[in-house]
């Protein structure tokens, strides 16, 4: 089984840094150990590399659709496509997605969705793409349901994963900061709740791409006389020095931003709380979404209500002052990810997903047509 796997943009330093391109990275790359798989992806210029196992074409000077740098497209798309047995989309609205779905039902290949969050201008618009995939692979429960495929037969929920050698503990690292924020400063991350939350003897250390200046110059605003510190551009080494290091890993998104506009999906699954949960770092979210899917309140951390500055600070308060408590829970985070969001078994869970279209597919062809088929192949 050959697997090429379609993503708008790569994780990394010359692409994106947030936890749907690293989703769509790290499944590729632990996929390629089991089954021959390429990642096909777009930046400014064309290259091939190659991580592991796993096979890297760029498609470089692409055009953005509509002027949207989240929704890049180039005719060249379809020559990798030639070789897989599975295409496996990234993003369901975005235009290429929809054209890969478009072009893998004309020429008979099985073609399915994972929903990353987030999208651009697409035909999905105006008509539903949903049928054009063989199946939709979802990161959560929550997932599936906001979706609107709880009962859809050809929804399956996969998860997420994390790896948990290269974000592990290391107990000879002393916890000697405060709160850790990773992410993307965008609204419905909740920061600045976080930022009211701390006291002024509460390290906060806030973790992410460069935001733009209206941005920061508001969390500037809200830290002032607090001590918290904003870090942009770290690799995974020194994020995971930032895991080890963290009194807790928090996740404080809501659905309704401080200048009162709504965001309905805002995490699909909550990466960096894996990541730090991996790390024996406790995890605080808030009620949104799928968080509370992969926080176990009271054991590996605690979930509290959304846009709550109070009950945030009273567990950031709980949390300093009972530090045997809050390294048990740390070592119950990571036997949590390692139960329930390791690769190897979102792999296997997507490989089993595909080999349902195939079989599928194949009980749809005539007796005389497979009886055909295998004498050929002889």
């Amino acid at each position: 089984m050959r697997v090429v796997h379609v993503v708008p943009a790569l994780f990394g330093p010359d692409g994106l840094v947030g936890g749907a391109e690293r989703y769509a990275l790290e499944l590729a790359r632990h996929m390629a150990d089991i089954v021959p798989t390429t990642l096909v992806t777009f930046g400014a210029r064309a290259r091939e590399e190659r991580i592991g196992a796993l096979d890297v074409r760029v498609l470089g000077d692409p055009t953005y659709i509509r002027g949207q740098r989240s929704n890049p497209f180039s005719v060249e798309i379809f020559h990798p496509l030639q070789y897989a047995d599975v295409v496996h989309c990234h993003q369901q609205h975005v235009f290429v997605s929809s054209s890969v779905a478009a072009w893998c039902r004309l020429v008979g290949k099985r073609v399915v969705v994972s929903d990353l969050g987030g999208g651009g201008w697409d035909i999905s618009s105006y008509i539903s793409t949903d049928r054009w995939f063989h199946r939709h692979l979802h990161l959560s429960e929550y997932s599936r349901e906001v979706f609107g495929q709880t009962r859809l037969s050809r929804a399956r929920v996969v998860g997420g994963g994390v790896d948990t050698a290269r974000f592990s503990p290391d107990r000879k690292v002393p916890r000697d900061r405060g709160a850790l924020f990773v992410g993307r400063l965008l609204p419905h991350k909740g920061v600045p709740d976080l930022i009211r939350s701390v006291s002024r003897d509460l390290l906060l250390t806030i973790v992410g791409p460069e935001p733009d200046w209206e941005t920061r110059a508001q969390l500037v605003s809200l830290a002032n006389g607090k001590p918290v510190t904003f870090k942009h551009g770290l690799d995974d080494l020194a994020l995971v020095d930032e895991y080890r290091r963290a009194l807790c890993i928090v996740l404080p998104s809501v659905y309704r931003t401080d200048d009162g506009r709504e965001t309905k999906v805002p995490e699909l699954l909550g990466q960096t709380l894996l990541e730090g949960m991996a790390c024996e770092t406790p995890a605080i979210c808030t009620r949104v979404a799928s968080m509370p899917e992969v926080v176990v309140d009271g054991v590996t951390g605690f979930v509290v209500p959304p846009n709550d500055p109070a009950s945030l600070a009273a567990k950031l308060t709980w949390l300093r002052d009972h530090p045997a408590e809050a390294r048990q829970m740390g070592v119950a985070g990571r036997q949590h990810v390692l139960s329930h969001f390791t690769w190897p078994v979102v792999v296997s869970r997507c490989l089993e997903a595909y080999g349902e279209v195939e079989a599928a597919l194949v009980s749809r062809v005539p007796e005389w047509e497979r009886s055909n088929q295998g004498t050929h192949s002889r």
